[in-house]
């Protein structure tokens, strides 16, 4: 056993039990809640390679369907969700394909776009 913890060591791998170190979050998810017919936030800027999740609050379900065609969620029932992630950058505009009037818009910048 010491033979092994002195050969892990030498070759860098941690030894057996040691604390790994943290991995940066890469994929953070940023939330949309769908409640009262509505979309919020509306408008949403997220990074490159984020994770965009919709929640349906309502009792009714709903889209999130892109108007160029990008994206389409689908129907998401009632306590539902969808997740998308963001890989291009480009501004979103989208809808609920049920409710017309519930508009949304997705702003994706690159990972050096300060904003």
């Amino acid at each position: 056993m010491i033979m092994l913890a002195a050969v892990s060591l030498a070759i860098g791998w941690p030894a057996a039990g040691a604390a790994q170190p943290a991995r940066p979050d890469t994929a953070r998810t940023r939330t949309v809640i769908i409640e009262g017919m509505r979309f919020r936030p509306q408008n949403l800027i997220v990074r490159r390679g984020e994770r965009v999740k919709w929640i349906n609050k309502d009792p009714f379900p709903h889209t999130v369907t892109a108007t160029d065609g990008r994206f389409d969620s689908h129907a998401i029932g009632p306590d539902g969700s969808w997740t998308y992630v963001a890989r291009k950058a480009g501004e979103y505009d989208y809808t609920c394909i049920f409710h017309a009037t519930m508009k949304g818009k997705l702003v994706v910048l690159d990972h050096d776009d300060k904003h």
